[in-house]
C-alpha cells in the first residue's frame, strides 16, 4: 500500500497550512511542531527515494532495482510505463538525527544532490528549501556520508573528527569523468501543473522539472495521435506551454552553463543534470513537442557567453590615463585565460560525460572570443608601443608557455590548436597599421637628426669632429642603430613582419637625402669660400657614404627600396663632391689663365697660388674616406692638367730669343710638382703624368729637326692629339714657318695613320680649343703673317 501522504501530497499541504492558520488558538509551539513534523515527513519521503541511497538517479544501469530486476537499457521509458512521480515530495536531502535539533554537522559536511521539492510549498518551507539548495550546492555528498558515520561512531569530539575527515578526503579525493551513458529515472504519469514546473526551473530543481516536461510531452504526443490531423484548443495550447517551459528551462540551463566557471561553488552541483538534460533532450530531437535547435548547440554557446563575460571583466585602464595600459591589460587577459582553463581542467570538465569534450570547447570559445575582444580594441591601438605590444601578444605570447602553452595546461592542449581565430584581416591590418607608424616614427626621427645637427653644429658653426682621421658626423650610426632596432624587435614577432617594417623604414630614409641637403643649404650658405664649408662638405659626404654602406646589408631583404635609396645618397654625394669641385676651380681658375705667358716666364707667383690651393686640396682629400677622396683628386686632376696644358693652345705668347729652353725647364719642373701632389691624393688618372714630359721634350729642342724625333712618346700617350695642337705647340715653341714646320706636321700626320687612334676612354686634347686656327696660313711667308703676331 502506499502512504496516504504520498498519494495525496495536496491534502498534506492543506493540513500544513492549516496547523499554520491555528497558530493563534494553540500557541506559537504547536505551529512550530506541525510545519518541523510535516516538512521532516516530506524529507524522510524524499530521502527514501532519493537517487543517492541507489547509486543515483543518473548512475550507469549496473544493479538491480529493489525487486531484482535490470533497468531498461534505453534511458526513455514508454508512454505507458508504470511509475509513481518522485516529483510530489517537498524538502531537500540533509543530513539529519531525528533526535537532534542541530543542522550544524549536515550543513558542514558535503551536501546531496538536489531532492525533488514541492514548488507549493510556501512561507517557511520555501526558506528551508533555498537554504537547504545553496547548502547542498556548496557541499559534497561523500564528505556528508564519511561524517555521518564518524560522527555516530566517534567518542572524540564533533569537531576534531570533522577536520581529520575533511584533511582524508582531500588526500584521497580522486576526480572521475562523468560516465557517458546513464539510466533516465522514471517519468511520472501525471506531470505537474506549468506552474509548478516553471517552479521548479526557478528554482534550480532542474531533474524533476525535466521529467515532468517529458511526462508533459508525452500527453502531448498521445493526445496529438488521438486527434490526428484535428488540433482541438487544449492540444494547441498544451504545445504553447511546452514550448515556454521548455524555453525557460534552456535559458535556466544556459544561464547555469555560462556562470559555472565564474561561480563555482554555486552551480557545479548542477552541471550533471544539465548535461543528462541536454544528452536526453538532443536523443528526442525528432520528437514532437521539443524546441527546435540542437542542446549541445546551445551549451557550446553558453559556454562562449561565459568566457565572453570573463574576457570582459579583465580590467582595462583608459589609455589616457596610463600609458601602459595595453599592456597591463594583455597581462592580466592572459592571466585570467590560464586560471580559467585550469579550472576547467581539473573541476568542471569531470560534471560532464566524455562526449561534450569540455576543456576543448573552452579552449576554442577562448580563441574565437578573444579575437572578437582584440579586434575591439584595434581602434583604440594608436601608438607605436601598443601596436607592438598587440601584435607580440597575437603571435607569439597567446600561444607561448604564459598562456595556451602554460604547463599547468598540459597534456590537455596537446591536440588542441594554440592559435587564436581572429576575423579576417584582423592580423594584416595591425601590421599595416604598424608598418605605417613605424614610417611616420622614421621620418620624425629623421627630422629629429636634422634638428640636432643644427643645433649642434650648423648653428654654432662648431668644427666637425673626427672619426679614425676622417670628418665625419656620427648621424648615420644613429640612423643604421635605429633601422636595425626595428629590424631586431619586429624579428622577435615575425619574420613576414621584419621584411615589411626595413621597407617602411627605407622608404621613409628615402626622402631624408634631399631635406637635409636643403637645411644644410638653407642654414650654411653664409659659410661659403671658407674653410669650415669645405670641412662640413667632406663631413657629410663621409657620413651619407657609411650610412649608404650600412643599409646596403638588406639589399637582400628588400632590393627595391635600397636601391631607391642608394640613388638618393649617391646623388646628394656627387652634389657635394662637385660642389667642393667648382670651389676648387674657383680658386685656381685665375691662376691658370696666367699659365704660358710672358708674366708666367718670369714670375711664379701664379704658380704657387696654383700649387698651395691643391695642396690645401689634397690636405682636404686626406680627411674624406678613400673612395671619394680619390674620385675627386682624379677630377680636379685632369681639370688641371687640362686648363695647364690648354694654355698652349691659346697662342697667348711665343717664346723667341731661345726662351723657349726657359720655358720648357719650367714646364718640368712645375709639371713634376703638381704631379707628385697628385700622386699623392691617388689619382686614378696616372696616364696624364707624361703630358708634361711629352710637351717639354718637343719646346726644349734646340734643332727643329729633332722636333719630328719626338713627336712619337707624345702620340703614342695622346691619340687625339691633333695637327691644330701641334701648331700651337710649335708656335709657343717660337716655329711658325718653313720647311721644318712643314715636316713636322708631316710626320705627325703618318704618326697617326701608324698609331692609330688608340683608348677613345682617354681624352685630353680632344677637349682643348685652339683660340687661333693657323693651319691655313702655315705655309704663307712669314712677312705676310708678321703683322698677326702679338708681339708686332
Amino acid at each position: 500500500m502506499m502512504d496516504k501522504s504520498t498519494e495525496n501530497p495536496d491534502e498534506e499541504d492543506r493540513l500544513s497550512l492549516k496547523s499554520n492558520g491555528n497558530a493563534a488558538g494553540n500557541g506559537g509551539t504547536k505551529e512550530t511542531l506541525g510545519v518541523l513534523q510535516s516538512f521532516r515527513r516530506s524529507i524522510r519521503r524524499a530521502t527514501e527515494k532519493s537517487p543517492l541511497s541507489s547509486g543515483g538517479k543518473w548512475a550507469k544501469v549496473s544493479a538491480g532495482n529493489e525487486s531484482g530486476s535490470q533497468p531498461p537499457p534505453s534511458p526513455s521509458l514508454s508512454a505507458g510505463s508504470p511509475v509513481t512521480s518522485p516529483l510530489k515530495n517537498i524538502g531537500g536531502f540533509f543530513y539529519n538525527k531525528e533526535e537532534d535539533e542541530s543542522d550544524s554537522v549536515g550543513q558542514k559536511g558535503k551536501g546531496l544532490k538536489r531532492s525533488k521539492t514541492d514548488p507549493n510549498m510556501g512561507g517557511f518551507g520555501d526558506s528551508l528549501m533555498k537554504k537547504g539548495a545553496s547548502i547542498r550546492r556548496s557541499l559534497k555528498f561523500k564528505k556528508a556520508i564519511k561524517l555521518e558515520a564518524a560522527t555516530l561512531v566517534s567518542e572524540g569530539p564533533l569537531e576534531e573528527r570533522k577536520e581529520e575527515l575533511e584533511e582524508e578526503e582531500e588526500e584521497e579525493e580522486v576526480w572521475e569523468e562523468l560516465e557517458e551513458s546513464y539510466t533516465l529515472p522514471e517519468i511520472p504519469h501525471t506531470p505537474l501543473s506549468v506552474m509548478q514546473i516553471n517552479k521548479l526551473i526557478e528554482t534550480e530543481v532542474l531533474e524533476e522539472a525535466h521529467l515532468n516536461l517529458l511526462a508533459m510531452r508525452q500527453e502531448f504526443q498521445q493526445e496529438r495521435e488521438r486527434c490526428g490531423e484535428d488540433s482541438p484548443l487544449e492540444l494547441a495550447k498544451k504545445e504553447k506551454d511546452l514550448n515556454l517551459l521548455y524555453g525557460n528551462l534552456r535559458d535556466k540551463v544556459n544561464t547555469i552553463v555560462r556562470d559555472s566557471n565564474s561561480l563555482p561553488s554555486r552551480n557545479k552541483g548542477l552541471l550533471e543534470p544539465v548535461a543528462r538534460i541536454i544528452q536526453e533532450e538532443d536523443r528526442r530531437a525528432e520528437e514532437p513537442g521539443g524546441l527546435q535547435g540542437s542542446w549541445l548547440e546551445a551549451w557550446r554557446e553558453a559556454v562562449g557567453e561565459g568566457v565572453q563575460l570573463k574576457v570582459q571583466s579583465v580590467h582595462l585602464e583608459p589609455r589616457e590615463q596610463n600609458a601602459s595600459w595595453l599592456a597591463v591589460h594583455l597581462a592580466l587577459l592572459g592571466k585570467s585565460i590560464v586560471e580559467d582553463l585550469e579550472k576547467v581542467k581539473k573541476e568542471l570538465r569531470w560534471s560532464y560525460p566524455p562526449s561534450f569534450q569540455v576543456f576543448s570547447t573552452y579552449v576554442r570559445s577562448y580563441h574565437r572570443v578573444v579575437g572578437q575582444h582584440l579586434k575591439k580594441l584595434e581602434p583604440q591601438v594608436t601608438e607605436l608601443k601598443d601596436l607592438y605590444a598587440l601584435l607580440d601578444w597575437i603571435i607569439n605570447l597567446y600561444k607561448s608557455e604564459r598562456i595556451m602553452g602554460s604547463p599547468s595546461l598540459q597534456p590537455d592542449m596537446r591536440d588542441e590548436s594554440a592559435d587564436l581565430q581572429l576575423q579576417d584581416g584582423l592580423l594584416k591590418q595591425l601590421k599595416d597599421k604598424f608598418c605605417c607608424k613605424m614610417k611616420e616614427d622614421m621620418k620624425s626621427s629623421l627630422d629629429r637628426i636634422i634638428e640636432l645637427e643644427n643645433e649642434d653644429v650648423w648653428k654654432d658653426r662648431s668644427t666637425p669632429k673626427k672619426e679614425e682621421d676622417f670628418l665625419d658626423s656620427p648621424f648615420h650610426m644613429d640612423i643604421w642603430t635605429k633601422v636595425k632596432g626595428n629590424a631586431i624587435n619586429s624579428r622577435r614577432i615575425d619574420a613576414q613582419l621584419e621584411q615589411e617594417v626595413i621597407s617602411s623604414c627605407l622608404q621613409a630614409l628615402k626622402e631624408f637625402p634631399k631635406r637635409f641637403e636643403a637645411e644644410f643649404s638653407r642654414h650654411c650658405s653664409a659659410l661659403r669660400l671658407k674653410p669650415l664649408w669645405t670641412e662640413y662638405h667632406i663631413t657629410y659626404i663621409n657620413s651619407f657614404s657609411a650610412l649608404q654602406q650600412h643599409m646596403d646589408g638588406y639589399q637582400d631583404t628588400c632590393p627595391r627600396e635600397v636601391e631607391g635609396f642608394r640613388k638618393e645618397a649617391k646623388w646628394l654625394i656627387i652634389r657635394l663632391i662637385q660642389v667642393l669641385e667648382d670651389q676648387y676651380r674657383d680658386d685656381v681658375k685665375l691662376y691658370l689663365r696666367r699659365m704660358m705667358t710672358r708674366k708666367w716666364l718670369t714670375d711664379d707667383e701664379d704658380f704657387k697660388q696654383l700649387y698651395s690651393r691643391t695642396e690645401l686640396l689634397s690636405e682636404h682629400c686626406a680627411l674624406m674616406r678613400p673612395t671619394h677622396a680619390q674620385e675627386l683628386a682624379s677630377r680636379l686632376h685632369y681639370h688641371v692638367v687640362r686648363e695647364y696644358v690648354g694654355q698652349l693652345m691659346k697662342n697667348n705668347y711665343s717664346c723667341k730669343n731661345r726662351k723657349h729652353e726657359k720655358a720648357a725647364s719650367k714646364i718640368r719642373v712645375q709639371w713634376g710638382r703638381l704631379r707628385d701632389l697628385f700622386e699623392n691624393m691617388k689619382s686614378t688618372h696616372e696616364w696624364l703624368y707624361a703630358v708634361g714630359d711629352d710637351l717639354s721634350n718637343i719646346i726644349i729642342q734646340k734643332n727643329k729637326a729633332d722636333i719630328k724625333i719626338h713627336l712619337q712618346p707624345l702620340v703614342e700617350h695622346y691619340p687625339d692629339f691633333s695637327r691644330k695642337h701641334l701648331v700651337a705647340v710649335l708656335y709657343f715653341r717660337g716655329l711658325l714657318r718653313g720647311r721644318e714646320h712643314r715636316l713636322i706636321l708631316q710626320r705627325l700626320t703618318e704618326l697617326k695613320k701608324k698609331l692609330g687612334s688608340g683608348d677613345k676612354n682617354q681624352v685630353l686634347f680632344g677637349d682643348m680649343q685652339v683660340t687661333v686656327n693657323t693651319d691655313c696660313f702655315s705655309n704663307l711667308p712669314f712677312s705676310c703673317l708678321s703683322f698677326l703676331l702679338p708681339d708686332n
